[in-house]
This record gives C-alpha cells, structure tokens and sequence, in this order.
C-alpha cells in the first residue's frame, strides 16, 4: 500500500506541474475536448436508456441553432450565461472564489425591479422615461449586486472567513429573503401567482432583428460592451493588475504599495456589480416583472462552469456562454418534442458541468495547495 501511495504522489505532482504550466491556448483546449467527451458519453447514456442517440444528438441541434426561434432563445440565455460568467472570471482570475453570483443575480434583479415600479408613477408616460427607467434600474440592479458581493469580500480580507462558504450561505439568504420580500411588501395584489407589479409598458428594450419579445440586441450589445470593458480592465490597467496580484501574491502586492484587503474587496464588488447588471437584464429583458427566485433558474451556479470552460478569461466567457446557451436551448426543444425525460437531459448537461470543471479545478487546487514535484 505504501508502494502505491509513493508512486501516486509523484505522477500526481507531475499532473499537477502540467496543469499549472498549460497557457490559456491549452486549457480552452481541454475545456472542449472535456465538453466533447461529456456529450459523446451522454449519447451512450442515451442509447443505453433505450433512446435513439443520433435523433437526440440532431434535436439537440436543432433545438440550439435550427432557426430563427431556436437561434434567438439560445442568444437569450446565452446572454445572461454569459455575463453571469464573467462576474466569477473577474474573481476567479484574482485568486478570490466568488460562488455567490447566484445570490447577486437575484438581489439585483429584485432591486432593479423594485426601482423601477416604485419610481414609474413619478414620471410621465413615453420612451423617453421609459429609458430613463431603464437606466436608473439597471444602476440599482448593479449597485445592489455590488453592495451584495462586497460583503463577503469585506469578511474575507478584515476577518480571514472563507468567501466560498460565506457566498454559498448568502445565497440562500437572497433567495429566501427576496422570496419573503415578492410574497409580502412587493406582492401584486391583483394576481394569485407570487410575484411583483409588472414593469411599465414603456419599459422595454427594443427588438430590433429578432421577432422574439424576450431578446433585444440591446441586451446583446450591452453584453458584448461589458464584456470587453472587464477584459481591458483585467488585462490593460494598474487596477486590473492590482487585483489579480492582490488574490495571489498578497504579500508581493503589499509591499509594491497596494492594500491587498481593499483589492480583495474591490474585485468581489466588481464582480458583484457585473452580477446584478446580469439580473436586471434578465429583470427588463426577458421577466417584466420579478418572481420567486426559486424559479429564475441557476444562472450564477452555471456560470462557475462557464468561466472554468473560458480558462477565467473574460473574452472566452463568449463562446462558453453560447455553448451554454445553446445546451439550456437544445434542452428545452428535446423536453417539448420528444419522449426523453427530463432528468435525462439535465443529467447530460451536468455531465458536460462536471467533465469542465474538473480539470480547472485541479489546477487550482494544485495552485492553492503547493502540488507540483517542481514548485516544493
């Protein structure tokens, strides 16, 4: 048994050496061939529960790019996969882990709706308040997931907690405490279902190519544009550098005369605000109005897998975040027109989760551990 143990460490450290060792070329690479590998082993899943692979394999398509409506459904979620995984690609790449972008999402959301039914009556109807609207909601959406995110950033850099348990545990407060706030306080009297009023009818961005209600090219653009801004900014300025320095080598950072504590709580604030501009999108674009969080659907926990398939590199978050979208697209045509259960479907996809995290995730591990025969 010792023999074993002595003959895994070692190919272990040399795994570990590679993957710490591999440019963001290689690990996008291997990100797809884990993708491609999750989905040929779903096909056999498929086949082995009595379900016609190739037919599956074709619905999947046609689902995720087989037309307009197809098209425009995967760009929309696609949207929101995308912008949600570039809020923990911007704490990923810092050295902070950021798992609570779940919880901002719906706190911003929540307020961005709440903004704007409460300021709607003060303004007269037309495009111009309704764009007014717009802009002051999204504003809240994103302060508030800052704000949110900045919590359990402070905890971490002034108190030493874990930011991964303590973004898991403010998760379930958003969830239960924006749940309570739509069932109460901001409850529409005048429908059973639980939610908020609806926004006004001049809140709406407009659909300019697609016929679908639910995607603007406003909200793509708008993504397009943030994702880009935190790529420069990540990548091309002192504060980008600051923070990634700051979550790895906070000893180094020190010295060269930054606060490691406060960068550590600006980069989860960063996060956050890309977080809540996320949920407001979702909020105006696709909701109209705010529900139970329970059933916005996990955006913010996909996008962990999202931004581990994008190496953390906001640029790639793009393709990952289509991939995805096209995956949660092709999922819903295959449930609707075809007999294969949906535990099925959703067990192929966290399949797909499950072969692209891990690898990113050992290589992190290995970074925080000291694994690696040649960094001892």
């Amino acid at each position: 048994m010792s023999d074993a143990r002595s003959g895994l460490r070692p190919a272990i450290d040399r795994l570990a050496d590679r993957a710490l060792e591999a440019t963001m070329v290689e690990r996008i690479a291997i990100a797809l061939a884990s993708t491609l590998l999750a989905l040929c082993i779903g096909l056999v899943i498929v086949a082995a529960a009595g379900y016609d692979p190739v037919r599956f394999a074709n619905q999947l398509l046609v689902g995720s790019f087989g037309g307009e409506r197809a098209i425009s459904r995967t760009l929309r979620y696609s949207t929101l996969f995308v912008l949600t995984g570039v809020a923990v690609a911007v704490a990923f790449r810092a050295g902070v882990f950021n798992i609570g972008v779940q919880g901002q999402f719906v706190v911003g959301g929540f307020a961005t709706v709440v903004s704007i039914v409460g300021l709607a009556p003060y303004l007269p109807a037309g495009t111009a308040a309704g764009w007014l609207l717009i802009v002051v909601g999204t504003l809240a959406g994103v302060v508030a997931g800052g704000l949110y995110a900045a919590l359990p950033g402070a905890l971490k850099a002034y108190r030493g907690a874990n930011e991964i348990i303590t973004t898991i545990m403010l998760n379930f407060i958003a969830t239960g405490f924006v749940g309570w706030l739509v069932a109460g306080r901001f409850s529409d009297p005048e429908v059973t279902a639980m939610r908020t009023r609806r926004l006004p009818d001049n809140v709406e961005l407009p659909s300019v190519i697609f016929s679908d209600p639910n995607l603007s090219i406003v909200g793509l653009v708008a993504t397009l544009a943030v994702v880009a801004a935190v790529a420069l900014l990540m990548s091309r300025t002192s504060f980008g550098y600051d923070m990634v320095t700051s979550g790895h080598q906070g000893a180094a950072a020190t010295y060269s005369g930054v606060d490691a504590k406060r960068m550590i709580v600006s980069t989860m604030t960063v996060s956050g605000m890309v977080a809540g501009l996320a949920g407001a999108v979702f909020a105006i674009m696709i909701q109209g109005y705010y529900t139970d969080p329970n059933g916005v659907g996990n955006y913010g926990f996909d996008a962990i897998a999202v931004s581990l398939l994008a190496a953390n590199n906001p640029l790639g978050v793009v393709p990952a975040g289509l991939l995805f979208g096209g995956l949660e697209s092709g999922g819903s045509h295959i449930q609707i027109n075809s007999d294969v259960p949906v535990q099925l479907i959703d067990g192929i996809v966290g399949l797909v989760v499950l072969f692209v995290a891990a690898p990113e995730l050992f290589r992190m591990a290995a970074a925080r551990t000291g694994l690696g025969g040649d960094r001892r």
